[in-house]
């Protein structure tokens, strides 16, 4: 459990709470995560994980998961995009409470779908966190890197 930088929850503009940074943890035998100690807290109200966007996991705090719920939850079923993003959503999202050292028990589904093996890397972003493999992490990085953060800054027009 190398940390690979720093990892904390604190608040933003809105009194809501923020995770960010980067820490490598390890899947163990049983397919358990520990939960970064920092944002036990953060999580303590149960947690949603599902398939995140980038072959990668998202984990979301009740608060967050039912904001996305009725986002996702008014869009109309007749449209097809919307059909689908729902699918993707819902269909592998598994809601877990962490047990008294944190863990919770990742389903082998996600871990496959994530090829998440043994090394992960916990990932704080804004309002909710993401677990990499740690390959696929460093194929992001790479990718961050080579594109330039201030390119990508200037196309969402930061």
């Amino acid at each position: 459990m190398g940390d690979q930088g720093w990892i904390h929850p604190a608040r933003w503009e809105g009194g809501e709470h923020m995770f960010y940074g980067t820490q490598q943890y390890t899947i163990d035998d049983k397919g358990r995560l520990t939960i970064p100690a920092r944002y036990r807290q953060l999580l303590s109200d149960g947690l949603v994980i599902t398939r995140g966007f980038d072959r990668n996991l998202a984990i979301y705090p009740h608060a967050e998961w039912e904001q996305w719920v009725s986002k996702v939850g008014g869009l109309h079923q007749t449209e097809l995009e919307a059909r689908r993003l729902r699918r993707a959503m819902f269909a592998y999202a598994t809601h877990l409470e962490p047990d008294k050292q944190g863990r919770v028990i990742v389903p082998a589904l996600l871990l496959d779908y994530a090829k998440i093996a043994k090394d992960v890397m916990v990932v704080g972003v804004h309002s909710y966190v993401e677990v990499w493999s740690l390959e696929n992490w460093q194929s992001e990085s790479e990718e961050l890197e080579r594109e330039g953060i201030a390119g990508q800054w200037a196309q969402l027009h930061i």
